[in-house]
């Protein structure tokens, strides 16, 4: 059966007993503070778990796109080496919110699995919690009595708490769990071992394929349980495990979820890959084969982040896709001899294969392969320049092992990854110090978790019930209750508390746009609200200190100042995007957004740079439309399908519920829910103050509004007034600007022509000086020249000497500047290397540079280092 059959068969079959099939949120989770992805089924309906939100059916299916690559759950070091781990797989999941529990759910998995899919019923193996006294869980016996139905006692496995309780993080919903394993190997196989003793010892043919979890208890900040009010099931099937049994292979790789994919891989390379049923292959194969499946599986999870709006960068989430696609690269380099950008070319496969389900990658797949191609070519630069620095740090190195914390600062600093210089080294016959480079990166991590740590209180319940409700598009101010209240602690923060209250004017980070600041005032006091976010549905008001009587009344005022430029900030926006659609083209969608109250920050699809023209054109429209008083139309909740059909925007990897707020000021209209002005006259003025690139086919306008505005054209004033006084207040001032910039191009002429000649004056001078050292021409001194004029001087020197080694150091300015040239016979002679001796002795100067074997410079910014750097210099020829 094909795998698109198997996971239509899966809906269909859940479909038939009451379940809704709701599509996959977005693999990039944007309004989750706790998650940067989805790592499970379950992360969108965590709201649900919680109570703090009302599901739209008891029952839902599904197939989600999940990742795991950190926290927790993070299966990334695993991927390639064996045949069922992932980075991005599709976890199929049947839903249960307070209706159905244990016997529905098991007696469903064993009826697909059995019946539907007519899978072998002697190799299902089902495991069941044990039970752990010390939190007073007992064993779970209605399970366990469920499975013997289906199933001989032999083949059920009593699980610990590791494999057979899950919980969603180290506080809240959690329960015991129900796992299904199958056994894949031969009958000779199964004859000679039991499955049953291969169950979770990872063996790559006896593996997980669904769990049923049970959620039935909350787990407190202090470590105990708590039973939840209502029971849920919570269940996820590894959907690329379960085409492996379909297919009757024993590797996820070997199924058609990554055959097509495997198949252009070795049509770009010319190497082959030898499926899981062939054996005794050679090492060589073997890393043929490891290469080819880290690079099939990790396009999906880049693909797919990126078409969910998660360019690769060099933090967060973004941080992280661009890791994964960096080790892809690098084991295409190393082990497959792929010297070019073609990781790109995989994309298109991947839309044809998935495209039906997950159409966003269709929508977005000129984007997609744009900007891993950019991607590709940049890592591989660094591949290229990592090898050089490689080199220079061998150079270096006393004995034949190489300092563990230099091999941690090409990961770190340059992203060169350690496998590849531990390879590098062996193959030149050096050693790493492996024990030096973990200890740099424990640091680093004891650094990082230090900095990021939390510590989460349990919520403190004031009022019973979801009551919570935000009133804020019509208010900023109004009377208000305190619900719950909770403590957190960070090393970032230091301890703030979140405060949740019954209704609310403040705006939630959301959407681009920032939270809301402002005030809680009671009769007594008044406290500060720092900042609004929201987390599972509930509005967190996040302040430094809690009121001394938190059952009193209050009135929450949101600060209007900040709110009303952050409101003018956001519709613009969305003229914007107007604007750049119409001046640009339909091809142009939003791909992040940042709205606060100092200004607008727009990153959107386009192939080119915004021209003067282009961007004149939409600061234009903005401004007709401000002009225009365009009043705002909200629809407040209407369905999704007929705001679409009414014209409204949707953006790729946002979450929209069945209902949906849409935002309409004239020809524009998004579904947004954010705050806005009531008449676009309130937004006064629009200048957009730059432009540039952020990844390829991705651009980045920031912009102002209002007060910015104003600010902004008095500062122009004030600079001009400044520039019309420095030049005694001509009467033409670009008349006088044109006059001063000739006359400093004709002085310039004339400085240069004197420099010239003032070198050939040194250039005698300086041949005297030259000394021969082991066999070289020496001369390392510092010059009263700019660094055009050095670089002259040298290369007149190194035209009238054979086997030359020069240093120049020139101090202009008080920046100092080192200038080297080797001749040519002595670069291929001795292995010398101008690049790496400015880079060394560039530290002197506290700088550093590059260039070619016989020419570089180095720049810096201690002039008192040149003596000691010149001093150094004769080291490279002794």
């Amino acid at each position: 059966m094909k795998s698109q059959d198997i996971r239509k068969q899966f809906l269909q079959f859940f479909e038939s007993k009451g379940h809704l099939i709701v599509p996959s949120a977005p693999i990039v989770l944007k309004d989750d503070p706790t998650l940067m992805f989805n790592n499970s089924g379950m992360a969108q309906f965590k709201e649900y778990f919680l109570g703090n939100a009302i599901p739209k059916s008891n029952r839902i299916a599904d197939t989600q796109k999940c990742l795991r690559v950190s926290g927790k759950h993070n299966d990334l070091e695993d991927v390639g080496f064996d045949t069922y781990h992932h980075t991005m797989f599709e976890m199929l999941g049947n839903w249960s919110f307070g209706d159905y529990f244990k016997k529905e759910a098991i007696n469903w998995s064993w009826e697909f699995l059995t019946e539907v899919l007519k899978l072998d019923k002697d190799r299902i193996y089902v495991s069941v919690f044990e039970g752990n006294p010390s939190e007073n869980v007992p064993f779970d016996q209605e399970a366990f009595d469920l499975w013997k139905q289906f199933v001989s006692e032999d083949r059920i496995i009593k699980g610990n708490k590791k494999d057979n309780f899950w919980e969603m993080g180290d506080q809240g919903p959690c329960g015991p769990c129900s796992e299904i394993h199958i056994d894949l190997r031969s009958d000779e196989e199964r004859a000679a071992v039991s499955g049953f003793s291969l169950v979770n010892e990872d063996h790559p043919q006896v593996v997980e394929i669904w769990n049923n979890v049970f959620m039935e208890f909350n787990r407190k900040a202090d470590g105990s349980l708590e039973k939840l009010p209502a029971q849920h099931v919570d269940t996820g099937m590894g959907f690329e495990r379960l085409c492996m049994a379909m297919q009757n292979v024993t590797s996820n790789y070997d199924t058609d979820v990554f055959t097509p994919l495997i198949e252009k891989v070795e049509q770009i390379t010319g190497l082959k890959y030898t499926s899981n049923e062939v054996k005794n292959i050679s090492e060589e194969q073997n890393k043929t084969n490891i290469a080819i499946r880290v690079i099939v599986d990790h396009v999906r999870a880049v693909a797919f982040a990126i078409a969910d709006g998660q360019l690769p960068s060099n933090t967060g989430a973004g941080y992280v896709i661009r890791r994964i696609l960096r080790r892809a690269i690098r084991y295409g380099f190393t082990f497959l001899g792929t010297k070019e950008p073609f990781i790109n070319q995989l994309v298109d496969v991947l839309a044809n294969q998935m495209g039906e389900f997950f159409p966003e990658i269709r929508k977005q797949q000129s984007l997609v392969t744009n900007v891993i191609r950019e991607e590709e070519a940049s890592f591989l630069r660094t591949l290229d320049q990592g090898l050089q620095l490689l080199d220079h740090v061998i150079a270096y190195t006393k004995g034949k092992q190489v300092d563990g914390a230099k091999a941690f600062e090409l990961y770190d600093t340059f992203g060169f990854p350690i496998d590849l210089t531990a390879l590098i080294l062996r193959e030149r016959g050096f050693d790493l110090d492996e024990a030096g480079f973990e200890k740099a990166m424990q640091e680093q991590k004891n650094r990082s978790r230090a900095a990021s740590e939390v510590s989460t209180d349990d919520w403190k319940i004031l009022v019973e019930g979801n009551t919570e409700s935000f009133v804020g598009y019509d208010q900023t101010e109004n009377d208000v209750k305190i619900t719950r209240i909770r403590k957190i602690d960070s090393k970032k923060d230091g301890v703030l508390y979140q405060i949740v209250l019954d209704n609310t004017p403040f705006y939630p980070e959301g959407g681009g746009q920032v939270g809301d600041k402002g005030t809680l005032v009671s009769a007594n006091e008044s406290i500060e609200i720092v900042d609004t976010k929201k987390e599972n549905n509930l509005i967190l008001h996040i302040a430094k200190k809690l009121p001394e009587n938190i059952e009193a009344s209050f009135v929450a005022k949101v600060n209007t100042d900040l709110r009303n430029s952050s409101s003018k900030n956001h519709s613009a926006t969305h003229l914007m995007h107007l604007a750049l659609r119409t001046i640009l083209g339909t091809h142009v969608e939003q791909k992040g957004s940042l709205v606060n109250p100092n200004y607008l920050r727009f990153d959107f699809s386009h192939f080119s740079k915004v021209t003067d023209e282009e961007i004149k054109q939409v600061e234009d429209f903005v401004n007709q439309r401000i002009q225009e008083q365009l009043p705002l139309i909200e629809r407040r909740s209407i369905p999704i399908q007929q705001a679409l059909d009414e014209g409204a925007m949707a953006l790729f990897g946002e979450k929209y519920g069945d209902n949906v707020r849409a935002i309409k000021f004239g020809d524009s209209m998004e579904l947004c829910g954010g705050i806005h002005v009531a008449n676009t006259a309130n937004i006064w003025s629009f200048k957009i103050t730059s432009e540039g690139a952020v990844a390829a086919g991705i651009r980045r306008i920031e912009a102002i509004t209002g007060d910015g505005v104003r600010t902004y054209f008095a500062n122009q004033e004030n600079t001009l007034a400044e520039i019309k006084e420095t030049l005694k207040n001509p009467q033409d001032t670009i008349k006088a600007v044109v006059s001063l910039q000739d006359e400093n191009a004709k002085l310039k002429k004339q400085v240069e022509q004197l420099l010239k000649e003032k070198a050939k004056g040194l250039k005698g001078d300086l041949v005297t000086q030259i000394n021969e050292v082991n066999g070289v021409k020496f001369l390392a001194t510092q010059v009263d020249l700019d660094a055009i004029g050095a670089k002259d001087l040298a290369y007149e020197l190194g035209n009238n000497e054979t086997n030359l080694f020069l240093v120049f150091a020139t101090a202009t300015d008080d920046k100092p500047m080192l200038t080297c040239y080797i001749s040519k016979e002595l670069v291929e002679a001795k292995g010398l290397n101008a690049g790496q001796v400015v880079r060394e002795l560039g530290k002197y100067i506290q700088g550093g540079g590059g260039g070619q074997p016989f020419f570089a410079t180095a720049g810096g910014k201690n002039v008192d280092g040149i003596k000691e750097a010149l001093e150094k210099a004769v080291d490279f020829v002794k």
